[in-house]
């Protein structure tokens, strides 16, 4: 299963294009998932969480779903702040592909959704929403923080949601040290074995990538 997980860029397995029932905005909504990508079959337990504890979202500017999947974070900001662009971000073709299908579904054409490198670079944060793909692995999962938390604009934050059994409280201490000068790292809520941590960026952007030995 490792060479084919939902953090495959094109997973053989089969695709299985099935419709699920969800809650996403304060709406009812009917949307398509496929195999392949993460939870195909419901809203999962750490999202629900972080929809529950996060805040509003800023009125408009750029948003990043990062590892979107079938896009149920995306949507939600889309739906939540029709004057926003979400960037809609995933290495899964497949989940990219979904995405696609359920925003062009509901009649969204503020989502962009792509591969990490079609994000352009001069784009900065308003707020970054996600459920990472921790299962890619500590080092990966690293360089892909590393990579898109500089990218917050000033006084802008992320809402990062982790399942507390697989290193949440670790990460959280991580992020601290390695995003020190100009940030705060702090545990916001925690439910159902998760939490949600906030990375809040306070003063101006790097102009150099952040290096952070792992």
């Amino acid at each position: 299963m490792a060479s084919d997980h939902y953090f495959t860029a094109a997973p053989a397995s089969a695709e299985n294009l099935r419709t699920i029932h969800v809650r996403l905005a304060g709406r009812d909504l009917e949307l398509t998932t496929a195999g392949g990508v993460f939870s195909p079959d419901r809203l999962d337990a750490g999202t629900a969480v972080l929809f529950a504890n996060m805040p509003p979202l800023p009125p408009g500017g750029d948003f990043l779903d990062l590892g979107c999947g079938w896009g149920p974070i995306s949507l939600t900001m889309a739906l939540s702040a029709p004057h926003a662009t979400v960037w809609a971000v995933d290495v899964n073709e497949r989940a990219l592909d979904l995405t696609r299908r359920n925003a062009a579904a509901l009649g969204l054409t503020n989502v962009n959704v792509v591969l990490p490198d079609d994000v352009p670079e001069d784009v900065r944060f308003r707020t970054i929403r996600s459920n990472p793909p921790i299962r890619v692995g500590k080092s990966e999962l690293h360089s892909m923080l590393r990579r898109w938390i500089p990218r917050l604009d000033e006084r802008s934050d992320a809402w990062l949601v982790v399942q507390r059994n697989l290193g949440s409280d670790s990460l959280q201490r991580w992020m601290a040290t390695s995003f020190g000068a100009g940030y705060s790292v702090h545990r916001a809520a925690t439910g159902k074995g998760y939490r949600v941590l906030k990375v809040r960026r306070h003063g101006t952007p790097p102009t150099e990538p952040i290096d952070v030995a792992e």
